[in-house]
């Protein structure tokens, strides 16, 4: 997060009122009472000042809160005989720096179970002190730019405290109060806090680019806070159709709304109306959000349900960690025994998405930390640290070196795709660590796994008859994939390709096919691609010769494939691709009877040579006329 900027006079001079008649805190609280302050962008700064300020004969309250934007200076040692905060998400560095120190508590606890923590009186509240937009002409405030848990602390709460401020938006869904049902008012005009958007690193945006090719046009977000989600969020200017169902809504959200890519017109649940429960951003977005009736602002039970969530089609949680384990698991609230956040919302969307009919729920985050000397990705977690997320829920570990996908993988293939997102100067030593614990085979061996010329993400996604597929490089994790796609070939596929007809593609052979050094050789596949489901269509190869100069070029076709232009993709990336490398030429040698292939490469302009083997042509093609 950047600046925070937050206008707060303390109002030493204006008076609580209950009735319309000034009253002491000492009326309203008594030492030990446990309080709740409004969360985010609507914490009563104002009201909280003065009760500071009038706090002299009040001991021992416990102030519970969420992520309070702004000062938290009821935190400061000096108020340490007066409050004593219990954060349910650690948020602003002086409330962390109180949670390690020991002034302060961190009680973890998913944002959809904050409510029930509350009405079940397993915290039960004395007080709620909100902040709330002047009323209407029928007696309502609106809790405006944070409903959340706020909603529920207020109908659990002994008393309501209300901070009225004129420059809170007025918010629709189920974001109003009646006068009726607050005991004191206190009246002050406070700027919301405002957030400036973050200047990305090229590491964030390659991530951010990765996470948007992962979201479909009418796919339903909920995204988080921070640079990674705003760098999604500006790479979704060309998508169509989306939805928004999530907790926080932000000023990347606005703009899609404004620009017509969320117009919420495909959602399954809600339609035609963006979902949250809170959001955070600057002046434009809290002008935007007021009176708009195109945005529900609604109770985190409600909008943090897994199973409202699961209601969006196509649901997509996008959401950061701290660090993924090689199995899967996600630490997203502490490093190691130190807390840094909290769980909020994570483990309630990414369980939402992962029930949501053709849901992703997606981590992303960079593969170092401190400067790039620490990898993020892990054989295990940190000594202290605790898994939010477990291996089972998450389907996509997004890097900037790529997109694991995890759904349906064993640990030794969950761990090799994991491996092939990390930062390459830590690849090497995860191989090596996760062998120690988990079956990576001794046969499995670790190349460079990028081919730069594909473009910036590293993949294309092309169109074959109508049906879009993925051109990408066969790497490690494609072992099992490799397999099935060898079983599905006929004798005669395999007696044109291999000159023989082998019976077995051993989890060896197929480990050591996958495991190219894609920096010299070079190993492309077409691969159906639906969410987690992947399928190799076609497999096209060259292997470097001695002289360095030259190629030799393979592919084989999946058989329902035949026929319709694999082969000439393939060959026309591999072409382009050795250029690149400064080759000049490449070589072919196809089965004489094998008159669909040879049509191929001559069609790409190789030209047949004299071969030394009977029923054998020989093709080359000199790149510096191609």
């Amino acid at each position: 997060m950047d600046t925070i900027d937050t206008n707060v006079t303390p109002p030493l001079n204006r008076h609580l009122l209950v009735d319309g008649k000034p009253v002491k805190w000492n009326q309203l609280l008594k030492s030990g009472d446990r309080i709740f302050i409004g969360t985010h962008a609507a914490v009563p700064h104002a009201l909280m000042h003065h009760l500071a300020d009038q706090s002299q004969h009040l001991h021992d309250i416990e102030i519970v809160q969420i992520y309070a934007l702004g000062d938290n200076h009821w935190v400061n040692p000096e108020f340490s005989q007066t409050f004593k905060v219990n954060t349910l998400f650690i948020g602003g560095e002086k409330v962390r720096q109180a949670v390690a120190e020991g002034r302060a508590d961190y009680t973890p606890a998913f944002m959809s179970d904050i409510p029930s923590l509350f009405s079940d009186d397993i915290l039960p509240l004395d007080a709620a002190l909100i902040m709330v937009s002047p009323p209407d002409q029928y007696g309502y405030h609106s809790l405006g730019v944070s409903v959340d848990i706020v909603s529920s602390a207020l109908k659990s709460a002994k008393k309501v405290i209300a901070q009225v401020n004129p420059k809170m938006p007025v918010t629709f869904g189920q974001a109003f109060i009646h006068k009726g049902q607050i005991d004191a008012f206190f009246e002050a005009e406070q700027d919301l806090p405002e957030i400036k958007a973050p200047a990305l690193d090229a590491v964030t945006e390659r991530i951010g680019q990765y996470v948007s090719l992962l979201v479909e046009d009418g796919a339903t977000l909920q995204i988080g806070f921070g640079k990674i989600c705003d760098a999604v969020l500006r790479y979704l200017v060309n998508h169509k159709d989306l939805g928004v169902h999530s907790e926080l809504i932000t000023d990347g959200i606005m703009e899609l709304m404004l620009s017509g890519v969320i117009n919420n017109r495909k959602k399954t649940y809600h339609q035609h109306k963006a979902v949250t429960s809170f959001c955070i951003g600057s002046k434009q977005l809290y002008d935007f959000v007021n009176n708009n009736p195109h945005i529900g602002f609604y109770p985190s039970e409600y909008v943090n349900s897994p199973a409202n969530i699961a209601r969006n089609d196509k649901m997509v949680a996008i959401n950061s960690a701290i660090e993924v384990d090689l199995t899967g698991q996600v630490v997203s609230d502490s490093i190691g025994h130190h807390f840094y956040s909290g769980i909020g919302g994570h483990v309630d969307f990414t369980r939402g998405a992962t029930m949501s009919a053709g849901g992703k729920p997606i981590i992303a985050l960079p593969s170092t930390a401190k400067n790039g000397t620490v990898s993020r990705i892990v054989p295990h977690i940190s000594q202290g640290a605790g898994v939010a997320t477990s291996r089972a829920h998450v389907h996509y570990v997004v890097t900037e070196f790529g997109v694991a996908s995890l759904r349906g993988k064993s640990i030794r293939e969950r761990a090799l795709e994991l491996i092939r997102v990390a930062h390459p100067k830590f690849r090497q030593q995860l191989l090596e660590d996760i062998r120690k614990h988990y079956w990576v085979p001794h046969y499995q061996v670790l190349h460079s796994v990028e081919v730069p010329e594909l473009g910036a993400v590293g993949f294309k996604e092309i169109a074959i008859n109508g049906e879009f597929f993925d051109l990408r490089p066969l790497n490690p994790s494609d072992e099992r994939r490799l397999q099935e796609f060898f079983y599905s070939h006929t004798k005669e596929t395999l007696q044109m390709r291999y000159n023989t007809v082998p019976t077995q593609m051993s989890r060896e052979k197929s480990c050591t096919l996958v495991s190219v050094d894609q920096s010299r050789d070079l190993a492309l596949c077409i691969v159906r691609q639906k969410g987690s489901m992947a399928q190799i269509q076609a497999v096209g190869r060259y292997y470097l010769l001695h002289d360095e100069k030259s190629c030799e070029v393979a592919f084989v076709t999946r058989e329902n494939q035949h026929g319709k232009g694999m082969a000439s993709r393939l060959l026309s990336e591999m072409k382009y691709i050795a250029k690149q490398r400064g080759l000049e030429r490449m070589l072919a040698y196809v089965r004489a009877e094998n008159g669909k292939m040879l049509a191929v490469f001559e069609k790409a302009g190789f030209v047949r040579k004299p071969s030394e083997e009977p029923g054998e042509v020989y093709l080359q093609l000199d790149l510096g006329s191609a």
